[in-house]
């Protein structure tokens, strides 16, 4: 396979999260519309270059209580995404604290290998 034929990669960024008692403390209803008010509109600003998914942890494991799943051909995106999430009562307040964050590159082998001289 020549380098031309592999798809592009992307990056998954699993950013694990804990909640703040500030958070727990909100009633359902503000959490919600805090995610349509104030989340929602900067993963829009985002749409198509970062992909975003959450899981809820809390049940499964004491190391964080969700996990924001990212995805994105471009780093730049990914990093701007965070950048602008800063910006917010998110981390500002704060609602949750980043435990980790992995980064991880999908079938980077395979672009590795499609990248590297066939042996002779």
């Amino acid at each position: 396979m020549t380098p031309s034929a592999v798809p592009p990669s992307n990056y998954v960024a699993l950013v694990l999260l804990r909640a703040t008692a500030r958070w727990l403390r909100l009633p359902r209803v503000e959490r919600n519309a805090f995610n349509d008010t104030v989340l929602a509109p900067v993963f829009a600003q985002y749409a198509g270059r970062v992909a975003v998914r959450h899981l809820d942890m809390e049940a499964f494991t004491g190391r964080c209580s969700d996990i924001a799943l990212l995805e994105t051909a471009d780093p730049r995106a990914f990093y701007f995404l965070m950048e602008e999430l800063r910006d917010t009562a998110l981390f500002t307040e704060p609602y949750f604290e980043v435990v980790d964050i992995l980064l991880g590159l999908e079938d980077g082998y395979r672009a590795f290998e499609a990248h590297k001289p066939a042996a002779a």
